[in-house]
Order: structure tokens, then C-alpha cells, then sequence
């Protein structure tokens, strides 16, 4: 039997009402937001290699844009190819086979920045590894951003002191200078880096240490140290292990130093180390071979020199205007039997402002740290030397390097005169003098009391064997009989020639007391 035209009327005003009364209780919820279609750009994976994909669709990606894969997978757009899009995979590509959906984040690969970094161990991708919860991105960088302009920077003019003698008198670093550090395998290039991160103790200088694809067990022991000097509460460690994707490695040393220019915008100073870019330039050869695109010379992609030119050029040292913080590089690189020429190694010597070589030889004779004075050259770091250094190292690097030559020569067994003889003993005591153990930094006003010593020959009647105790008490009368000459020294202020003697003086007493110990 047919319902009547008046009851279905009622039953359908009865829905209708329904429906508006849903509808208001909705929007009454949502605090009268109203949800709005969302376009999304979704494409397929045509293909998965070890640490890239290749994906189809997505025309209106752009370049560095980050993709997510449908396991929740992350990575970066990289070739921009006609049809095809290959993808830099940032984390495990195990999951994800051909098929599979991905979609456009509609970002650029960025990371957290501030405050919250300091004290902490990171991956690349900012997520701790330290233990100690996690961190709030309240404030997220992209990780390839633009170096300053030429307008923004400044002249350097301000030392960055190691503690390392070697270092400060011979090849002074900048606030704000790239100087590169090369060796051979375990020549102590990170030991350099770790003992000038530790020195900045007192120095308000924020440091970022980037490990990349180094092995997980000295990576420990680095983060270890740098808690045991209490290096770790002023500094960021950020690591990309070796056994993680390529891609991680390959972003590393950008994100570490977005988190060092965040500081650097801050008006601060900051110290980034890359360890090292020889690992992060075989990372980015592997993504380019498995991307197919054109190798070069040894099998390099054409644009490795640009890769870390745009990177080390973010470091400077900024005008007042613009923050006036400095951005301070020590990049590392391994070399193959010494072999300084070969292309990686040359095309960061011509990137950066000077380079510290390390050299097998002289760290097989236990001549800690071994750096090679000859081949090593800042060409910056004079600018900002202190001027009480001048007085003392201004021959000194000549006299060393003439030293060097003249033993070389004296293996031969050749005659030599007075005066060589005189030389190469006063060289050997030099040599003495620039070896330091490690961790133990050294002060200004130290080191140039210690310098004036040997460069004045007062170390030339000692056994060379005696000179390490003498060093220990040339500092402790320095420290405690010439304060004022101390905060002088370490004011930047030149010293006079009465001062000069007050010192000399000062290391004759100490040397006259060490002598009288020693014959007891």
C-alpha cells in the first residue's frame, strides 16, 4: 500500500532537520573551521637502488624537494629528468619496491636549529642518539642555504687559538677562515680538531663537530672526550655513520652547518668541523654513478668542486650589521700515500684559506702533533696574530724550514762547520719545543714565553731529552711571576723591549731552578 504524500513530506523534513543539526554540532566542534579539499601530487617508484629511487610522475616537483614514500620514508629530489625523477633515499629503502605511492612534502630537505642542539648527539636528520629525549624544533633551516654576500662579510682580523704551538705561532686560524687539515691515515687529523674544540672553553666560541661515515667505535671515543673535558656543553655532534644510506652522508656536512649558522646569525662565534669531506665526496660519486649521471675524473661527477665550494663558502666572518658572528671551517681530508695532488685534495687547497699537513714520518718519530711546516700555510691567520707573537715567531718559521734542509743534507755524513752544526742543534730543540701531548693546550703568554726561549737560544745547553721538563717550569713562572705581562699579552697588546727582558729574565730563573733540581 502506497504512503501517503504528507507522512513522506514529515519524514523527510525530519531528516533534513537532522542533517542541519549534525552539521552545526560539526562545526561547533571545529571551532567553525571548515575543512578544504587538499590537491596532493602523487607518483609511483619505477625503481629502488641502494640508497636511490627512481619515480615517475610528480611534474611540478622542484629541485632538493623532499618526497615521502608510502612506509613514511623520506627523500630528496635530486634529478630533474624529462619522465623521470631520481631520489636521494634519507633513510632505509628496504621496504619500498616498484609500485609504491609517493607523494610531495611541498619542502625543502631543512633541520632544527637553535639553543636546544647544544650539549646533544645527532644524525643528520636531527634525532638524538645521545639518550636524553627528544628536541623541539620550534625552528626548522633549510640545509642548503646561500652564502653571504661579499657586502655582508668582513675583513678577519680575530685569532682563533688551538692551544697547540705549532698552530698559533707558525700557522695561525682566524675567526671566519676555512684552513684545511690532510694527512695520511691515523696521522692525528682528528686530534687537531679535538684538542681545538676543547681549547674553546673559555672562549665563547660555539663548535660543531660533523663525523662522516667515520667508524662508530672512534666516534665514541670522540664524544667521550669531549664530556671528560667538558667540551660537549658547548658544541653539537653530528653524526652520519658509514653504515647508514648515502644520502645521509651526503647531506651531513649542510646540516651541520645550518645549525652553525644559526649561531653565526646570532652575533656568535662558531667553529664547524667537517670529518671528513674525502668520505663525503665518495658518498656523493656513489648517488651520482647509481643516478647514472656523467662521471669525470676519477670517477667524480663534474660538479664535485662546486659541491664543497657552495658549502665552504657559508663560512665568513660577519659585519656588525649583519649579526657580526663568524662562521670558522676546519675541513678534514685523508690522503693516499702523501699524495697531496691528487684531486680532491687539490681542489680544497685551492677552496680554502690555507691547509695543516700532517706528515707519516714525522709521526712515526713520536714528533706530536706532526705537522709538516713547510707544506703547511695559513693565509689569513698572520692578519689576525696577536701581536706579541710577531716580536717572537717572525723568524722563526724561516730558521726551521732552513733547519730541516740542513739535517737532510747531514744524513750523508758531510763535514759540516760551527755554524751549521750550531743551526741544526738550535732546529732540533725548536722541533722539541712545537711537539705538545695531546689535550694539553697551552695559553698565549705560555707559548710565547716558551718561544722567546728557544728563538734567544736559552734552551741550547739542555739535552734535548730535558727539554719537556724545562717547558713545565718555564709556564709555572710565567703564570705565577708575570701577571701583568700575562693580561697584556692576552689583551692583544705589543710587548716592549723591557717586557721582552722581564720574560727572559723570568725563564732564566726558571731554567737556573730546574738545573738546581736536577743536580740534587
Amino acid at each position: 500500500m502506497e504512503e501517503p504524500k504528507s507522512e513522506r513530506g514529515s519524514l523527510l523534513s525530519d531528516l533534513r532537520g537532522a542533517a542541519e543539526g549534525a552539521e552545526r554540532a560539526l562545526e561547533r566542534a571545529l571551532g567553525g573551521d571548515r575543512p578544504a579539499p587538499a590537491v596532493q601530487e602523487i607518483g609511483a617508484v619505477t625503481a629502488v637502488g641502494s640508497g636511490i629511487a627512481l619515480v615517475s610522475g610528480l611534474p611540478g616537483i622542484g629541485a632538493e624537494e623532499m618526497v615521502q614514500f608510502s612506509d613514511g620514508t623520506l627523500g630528496m629530489a635530486f634529478n630533474l629528468d624529462p619522465g623521470e625523477l631520481g631520489v636521494i633515499m634519507l633513510g632505509d629503502s628496504a621496504a619500498i619496491t616498484s609500485g609504491d605511492r609517493v607523494r610531495r612534502t611541498g619542502r625543502v630537505v631543512d633541520i632544527p636549529v637553535g639553543e636546544e642542539l647544544l650539549g646533544r648527539v645527532i644524525d643528520t636528520t636531527a634525532q638524538p642518539l645521545d639518550g636524553l629525549g627528544p628536541i623541539r624544533d620550534e625552528e626548522r633551516w633549510p640545509v642548503e642555504r646561500e652564502a653571504p654576500p661579499i657586502i655582508a662579510r668582513s675583513p678577519v682580523t680575530e685569532p682563533l687559538q688551538t692551544g697547540l704551538k705549532a698552530i698559533d705561532a707558525l700557522i695561525p686560524i682566524g675567526r671566519g677562515q676555512r684552513e684545511l687539515i690532510l694527512g695520511d691515515r691515523q696521522t692525528g687529523k682528528t686530534t687537531i680538531a679535538l684538542d681545538t674544540i676543547i681549547n674553546q672553553a673559555d672562549k665563547d666560541v660555539i663548535c660543531v663537530y660533523c663525523s662522516i661515515g667515520q667508524q662508530g667505535a672512534d666516534v665514541a671515543k670522540f664524544v667521550a672526550q669531549l664530556k671528560e673535558y667538558g667540551a660537549l656543553e658547548y658544541s653539537v655532534v653530528m653524526i652520519a655513520s658509514g653504515d647508514g644510506p648515502a644520502g645521509l652522508r651526503f647531506v651531513a656536512p649542510f646540516a651541520a652547518t645550518t645549525i652553525a649558522e644559526y649561531f653565526m646569525e646570532e652575533g656568535r662565534d662558531v667553529l664547524v668541523v667537517y670529518d671528513d669531506l674525502t668520505l663525503h665526496a665518495r658518498s656523493y660519486r656513489e648517488l651520482s654513478l647509481l643516478l647514472e649521471r656523467p662521471p669525470g675524473r676519477e670517477a667524480y661527477p663534474g660538479d664535485i668542486f662546486y659541491l664543497h665550494s657552495r658549502l665552504l663558502e657559508r663560512s665568513a666572518h660577519l659585519r656588525p650589521e649583519y649579526g657580526g658572528g663568524s662562521l670558522t671551517a676546519l675541513p678534514i681530508i685523508e690522503t693516499q700515500a702523501q699524495n697531496i695532488s691528487a684531486y680532491i685534495p687539490t681542489n680544497l687547497i685551492s677552496i680554502t684559506d690555507g691547509q695543516i699537513y700532517l706528515s707519516p714520518q714525522l709521526f712515526q718519530r713520536n714528533h706530536l702533533p706532526a705537522i709538516d711546516v713547510g707544506k703547511s700555510v695559513s693565509r689569513v691567520g698572520g692578519k689576525t696574530q696577536l701581536p706579541a707573537y710577531r716580536g717572537v715567531t717572525g723568524s722563526l718559521r724561516l730558521s726551521y724550514s732552513q733547519f730541516e734542509e740542513l739535517e737532510t743534507f747531514a744524513r750523508f755524513g758531510t763535514r759540516l762547520d760551527e755554524g751549521t752544526r750550531a743551526t741544526i742543534e738550535r732546529g732540533r730543540r725548536v722541533r722539541k719545543v712545537l711537539t705538545q701531548p695531546e689535550h694539553q693546550a697551552l695559553a698565549i703568554p705560555e707559548q710565547i714565553a716558551v718561544l722567546l726561549a728557544v728563538t734567544e737560544g736559552l734552551l741550547d745547553h739542555l739535552d734535548v731529552e730535558e727539554i719537556p721538563r724545562a717547558e713545565i717550569r718555564i709556564v709555572e713562572a710565567m703564570g705565577t711571576e708575570l701577571t701583568g705581562i700575562w693580561r697584556k699579552i692576552e689583551e692583544g697588546e705589543e710587548l716592549s723591549g723591557d717586557e721582552e727582558t722581564a720574560i727572559l729574565d723570568c725563564v732564566r730563573d726558571a731554567l737556573a731552578a730546574h738545573e738546581e733540581d736536577d743536580a740534587e
